[in-house]
Formats: C-alpha cells, structure tokens, sequence
C-alpha cells in the first residue's frame, strides 16, 4: 500500500525527518527510556523532599522553641523532640553548614549528571537509590540555606536567621539516645544502603533494557 504520509499535494516526498530518529550510535530506545527513568527519579525525590519538609514544618510549629520538650510515640524508646544540626549526619562536623551546603549542591549536580548525561539511569536499582538519595540532600539543603525562616537572637538586640537543618525524631533505649534525625536523613541512610547492595551483591547488572532494543 503506497504511503502518502510524507508527500504533499504534488506527490512528491517531503524531507520530514523520522519522529523516532536517534543520534547516530545510540540504541534504539536509550532516550524514551532515560525519559522514563527521569520522571520516575523525579516522583520519588519530590515526594522525598516533601515529606520532609511538611513533617519538620508540622513538628516544629508544635514543639519550637525547642526546650527539652518531647512527644513520646513509644514510650521510653520512640519520641519527637527537636534538635537543630549545624553539621552533617548524626551531628558530625557541627559548624560548617555552609560547607555542607556546598557539597549538598555538587552532589546534586553530579547525581544529575551521572545519571541522566552518563545514562547510568538505566539501570533501575541504581535509579531509585539515588533518587532517594536526592530527596534527602534537597530537604537537608533547605534548611542549611535558612529558607525554613526560623529565627533567633543575635545578641544585639535583634534577630537572625538559623541555617541548621532541623531534627525531630528521637530514638532511645535504657537511657541511651541515637542522634536526632529527620525523613531527609532516612532517606539518605535507605539511598546509601541501596548503593551499598549495588557495589557488593549486585556487581555485574544485567544488560539493561534498551540495551535489547534494537
């Protein structure tokens, strides 16, 4: 059957290029699958990050100015309290939030690069790991860069602004309490364990799937 879908009125052909025309050298079907893996990546990082700041925007219009107060889930092993971290994860390196700020934004980029520019994101497990990943760097970043607005005096008569990322929830056992944390933590922690299964159980991926497409 003669195809008319590229001739005009005159029947000649028309040089439209082919909607599904790939660079030269790519697979066949690599682009439709990175566009799948991106929107995937960015359901879960977006739903991430807003976990995150909803639950610290929820705990701390309760709790804040943090005091010692506590809301106890599971008494005496689960509670909300509020704590403020101007360090990294479990409190490490207090003082430098703007350095982690720093590293929050290039890890962002190169998680973005490596995953979409490089097509690592092909492969799945490595895809929801560190989407996961960026959910937690986003939500911490927030509040490192104070956009959270809280406040506190400056010892001049006047306010300023905090840059910590905010802590709310407080796990202890016989008097021993594991360092405040948030969702943008667990997220991290769960990200990080997904890359840490990819290095040490999953080392040779199977061939991913626009690889056998063609």
């Amino acid at each position: 059957m003669p195809n008319f879908a590229n001739k005009d009125d005159r029947g000649e052909q028309r040089p439209y290029p082919s909607p599904t025309a790939v660079a030269p050298g790519e697979p066949v079907g690599r682009s439709g699958v990175l566009r799948g893996r991106m929107i995937l990546f960015a359901v879960i990082a977006i739903c991430g990050v807003t976990a995150d700041l909803l639950t610290k925007h929820w705990i701390f219009g309760k709790l804040w100015p943090p005091d010692g107060r506590k809301i106890w889930v599971w008494e005496p092993f689960v509670a909300f309290e509020l704590s403020l971290n101007q360090g990294a994860l479990f409190g490490m390196g207090q003082g430098f939030v703007w350095l982690f700020a720093l590293l929050s934004i290039v890890a962002a980029l190169g998680i973005l690069y490596w995953l979409f520019y490089r097509g690592e994101a092909r492969d799945l497990w490595l895809c929801l790991a560190l989407a996961l990943v960026m959910g937690g760097i986003l939500g911490n970043l927030y509040d490192r860069m104070g956009l959270h607005g809280l406040l506190r005096p400056n010892g001049e008569g006047g306010v300023e602004r905090i840059h910590a990322v905010r802590d709310w929830i407080l796990l202890t056992y016989q008097g021993r309490n594991w360092p405040n944390f948030n969702i943008a933590d667990s997220l991290l922690v769960c990200g990080a364990g997904m890359l840490l299964i990819q290095v040490f159980f999953r080392p040779n991926r199977p061939a991913d799937a626009d690889s056998q497409i063609n």
